[in-house]
């Protein structure tokens, strides 16, 4: 799939920079969504076919202005890679409502959007079809203490996996979920000095290179339509999971 076309939400930092770089270093052209212009412009530095695109991935109107974009610009959607994300801490009993609305409507409303804007390009074009790969987290297997919002959200992404999965069979879609743990990004910097516990101990969690995260897609988006990786796993590997 070199030289296809790719969207990257929450392509301005992170796992979601690390991934749009490699897919533009391996030949696509790729459109960057995310809030803010700049970051994204610095994901874009160096490269030719990086399309900026500032969205929010929890306004239906915002994400149909960028799947416009994309589809002005280049046609077609090849790739979607689900990765904008945010992040309530608290306790079922602790986390306001508007924290839980805005985690959830981020996580798991931003990717329904982006995967149904993504379906219909992907039915409509020739060559027909494509590949939706959704970020889980190791959030969507176990929480972690105090993260009720943002594992019910990734909890919630593997059944959008699973339904987008069966429901793109007919139409050549092919739909995948990677679940990262401990990446080596902004996001973890807390995690490297020390992280709660289920016993109540702080201890500071392993990380590894964002650059293998990103790699682990690129195999999943490098596969025929034939071929799907259905849910794929990657931590550090002492990661205490």
């Amino acid at each position: 799939m070199t030289g296809g076309v790719a969207v990257v939400t929450g392509a301005g930092s992170g796992i979601g920079r690390a991934v749009a770089r490699a897919l533009l270093e391996r030949g696509y052209r790729v459109a960057l969504a995310g809030r803010r212009a700049e970051p994204l412009r610095r994901t874009a530095a160096g490269f030719d076919d990086a399309l900026v695109v500032p969205c929010d991935v929890t306004s239906p109107e915002s994400v149909a202005h960028l799947f416009d974009e994309v589809r002005r610009a280049w046609g077609r959607v090849d790739l979607l890679f689900n990765n904008a994300g945010t992040a309530a801490p608290g306790a079922v009993d602790e986390v306001s409502y508007a924290d839980w609305r805005r985690t959830l409507d981020t996580n798991l409303t931003g990717a329904f959007l982006c995967a149904a804007h993504a379906v219909r390009i992907m039915k409509e074009q020739d060559p027909q079809g494509g590949r939706i790969i959704n970020n889980g987290s190791i959030s969507a297997h176990a929480p972690r203490p105090g993260s009720v919002a943002y594992t019910a959200s990734k909890h919630a992404i593997t059944g959008l996996t699973k339904s987008i999965s069966l429901d793109g069979r007919p139409y050549r879609i092919a739909c995948g979920q990677i679940d990262i743990g401990n990446a080596a990004t902004e996001m973890t910097d807390g995690i490297a000095r020390g992280a709660l516990q289920p016993d109540g101990r702080v201890v500071p969690e392993p990380r590894f290179d964002v650059r293998h995260a990103a790699d682990a897609v690129l195999y999943m988006a490098s596969l025929p339509l034939d071929t799907n990786v259905q849910f794929l796993t990657i931590t550090a590997t002492t990661m205490p999971f």
